[in-house]
């Protein structure tokens, strides 16, 4: 992406460099010419302008073609020799109307059109380098913005697939649960519907937030867990501490449901009894650590930890966030499955 007035400026900024260097070499010929005693100054001067403006005339020419047409090196060598001639042809003519009353002047015209000619090229030359380097690099840059404007949709089309994935999973088990309690409680069915539907009214708030704080990513968290306990009743236990430091920190919009869906189903599926899922997050080193805990059985287990949809996905987004494939870890011990999740922060 271009940022707003650097195109205009740079453009200015070439015509400022490009009027300079004429002028330049303008001031540098009449002072040749004067000094080595070949014309009187005025002459000199008048000399010097119409070789200047023929010049910078046929490289504006030059300019502008170039920037609609980029043509093969030997094409632009014969146009460049083509221009040349025909810019020494018109100093020429243009100096004998204007300096035909200066004393020898014609005869120096005369003897110095070989010269002018090689010089005229060697301009023209240099110009048409610069002018194919320039919109070479320009073009490369554009090419690169492009690039980079299609995988940011790519990436952005991507996480919005994967985010939207998530749902369906989670509002299909919470519509059987409703339905399951419609009859044999109607009040937690109630309330249950009133949760899902602030949950629900949440997460589309944040679809168009890519990132929020750590602080209101915990209080979605609640609503969701808050649906969770009405389906597990008693059997499910949350403990969550947020460091004082964390709150602030900011993570990928609705990555923590995810992550306790995949803790909750691992740890409360597979066993009949109590469970607790533990989260902490904290700040380490500028960058937010969150611990999600979550009691395992090998034995009773059906599905190999860390092999979900849920788990996966959190990685793809945090790659394609972050640019890095470290920032997820799993491991666990006889009884206890681990979750350790890093998110980097802007300095």
């Amino acid at each position: 992406m271009q940022v707003p007035g650097v195109r205009n400026f740079s453009t200015q900024y070439l015509i400022l460099i490009y009027f300079g260097w004429w002028i330049i070499w303008m001031v540098l010929q009449t002072l040749v010419l004067f000094n080595a005693e070949l014309l009187t100054l005025d002459t000199a001067i008048k000399d010097a302008a119409i070789t200047t403006v023929v010049l910078a005339f046929a490289g504006y020419i030059m300019i502008t073609s170039m920037r609609f047409y980029h043509p093969r090196q030997l094409v632009q060598l014969t146009w460049s020799i083509g221009l040349a001639i025909a810019c020494v042809f018109l100093i020429h003519w243009i100096a004998a109307q204007w300096l035909q009353g200066e004393d020898g002047y014609l005869v120096f015209l005369e003897k110095t059109l070989v010269v002018r000619g090689l010089f005229s090229w060697l301009m023209i030359s240099i110009i048409t380098i610069v002018t194919w380097v320039w919109f070479y690099i320009r073009e490369q840059q554009e090419i690169e913005s492009r690039k980079a404007t299609t995988e940011k949709l790519a990436r952005e089309a991507e996480l919005s697939s994967l985010r939207q994935q998530l749902q369906p999973h989670f509002l299909f088990n919470s519509l059987n649960s409703i339905s399951a309690l419609i009859i044999l409680k109607p009040e937690e069915a109630r309330k249950m519907i009133q949760q899902l539907s602030d949950f629900l009214r949440g997460t589309i708030r944040k679809d168009d937030q890519l990132y929020v704080s750590l602080e209101e990513e915990i209080k979605h968290l609640h609503l969701y867990l808050e649906i969770e306990k009405v389906r597990f009743g008693h059997r499910l236990k949350t403990e969550i501490v947020c460091h004082d430091d964390a709150k602030k920190m900011m993570l990928p919009s609705l990555l923590l449901q995810p992550l306790v869906e995949n803790a909750i189903k691992f740890g409360l599926y597979d066993t009949i009894g109590e469970i607790t899922i533990r989260l902490e997050a904290k700040s380490v080193d500028n960058m937010l650590h969150i611990r999600v805990e979550n009691p395992f059985d090998p034995e009773t287990s059906q599905t190999k930890p860390g092999t979900g949809f849920g788990l996966n996905s959190i990685q793809r987004r945090l790659y394609l966030l972050y640019g890095r494939n470290d920032l997820l870890a799993t491991h666990q011990n006889s009884v206890i499955f681990t979750t350790e999740l890093k998110i980097p922060q802007s300095a």
